[in-house]
């Protein structure tokens, strides 16, 4: 049976620098947190406990489990994925398709998956293990990358669409991943989207990026919403109506005016979702 997504609405990536705007901004719906920054101790800020009380849900997301590694996702940082997911009362967690660590080696990065029936089976294997120990539904996102494995047996979307299925794991949509993976590799977006499960989605990113001397666009979350990412926003509203879609702003924050025009942005793109009433952006 598929699991079915919350509606989120409108939701910012929590940075302490950020604090004050997202206190302010009426229309908030929810807020993602980085997993791994409260693992060590259980303790959140008062801010998002303040935040949680006022009826905003909280969305742990990890960068850390590497469920395209061979081996099944550390038992340590699952229980500590689970734990944080009752601390905050999360609707659900987020999770990269990707790997991070192989053989004992670190690699500081969200690498690839090579697109191979081998590595499908691996990755089912380890998203239903740490589905057996989360408390709450996982989303699964698609990463950016700036290489491809050679030997693909099969495209990024329909690897996605194949774990969704097969682990009835929801999806975490990554519009600006898609945005870099388009420039730097060619991706088709539109194309992307017809082999996604849209009903799976459980909620948007959106961030920014620039094109650097290496004539690589890269996805850094430190400069403004482009255009075409806000563009595609629309093109997926004009499909589905997204449960949520969060912006992320890792560093280099803009004065609140602008940050706040990019958010309306995001809400001007949702009201073509078809049924925009139910998307709950205002």
């Amino acid at each position: 049976m598929t699991t079915r997504p919350p509606r989120l609405g409108l939701g910012i990536g929590w940075r302490p620098e950020l604090a004050l705007l997202i206190e302010r901004r009426a229309d908030l719906g929810f807020i993602e947190i980085l997993a791994e920054d409260f693992w060590s101790d259980g303790a959140v800020p008062a801010a998002l406990d303040a935040l949680r009380e006022r009826g905003v849900p909280i969305v742990p997301h990890g960068v850390s489990l590497s469920l395209g590694s061979a081996g099944v996702p550390e038992g340590e940082r699952l229980e500590a994925l689970a734990r944080l997911a009752r601390r905050v009362d999360a609707p659900l967690v987020s999770e990269h398709l990707a790997f991070v660590r192989a053989g004992g080696i670190e690699t500081g990065h969200l690498l690839a998956l090579p697109r191979t029936h081998e590595a499908l089976e691996i990755v089912v294997r380890n998203v239903r293990a740490a589905q057996a120990v989360l408390p709450v539904p996982l989303a699964l996102e698609n990463i950016a990358t700036l290489f491809e494995w050679p030997g693909a047996q099969m495209s990024e979307a329909d690897f996605v669409a194949e774990v969704l299925e097969r682990t009835d794991a929801l999806l975490l949509l990554d519009l600006a991943n898609l945005y870099a993976n388009g420039r730097n590799l060619g991706v088709a977006a539109a194309a992307y989207l017809d082999r996604l499960p849209l009903d799976r989605l459980a909620y948007v990113h959106v961030a920014g990026g620039i094109a650097r001397a290496d004539g690589l666009y890269h996805d850094t979350h430190a400069h403004p919403l482009p255009l075409p990412v806000v563009g595609l926003l629309r093109g997926l509203c004009e499909r589905v109506s997204p449960p949520g879609v969060l912006i992320e702003r890792d560093d280099d924050f803009p004065p609140d005016a602008v940050f706040n025009a990019e958010l309306d942005a995001i809400v001007q793109a949702c009201a073509r979702a078809p049924n925009a009433q139910a998307v709950a952006f205002s």
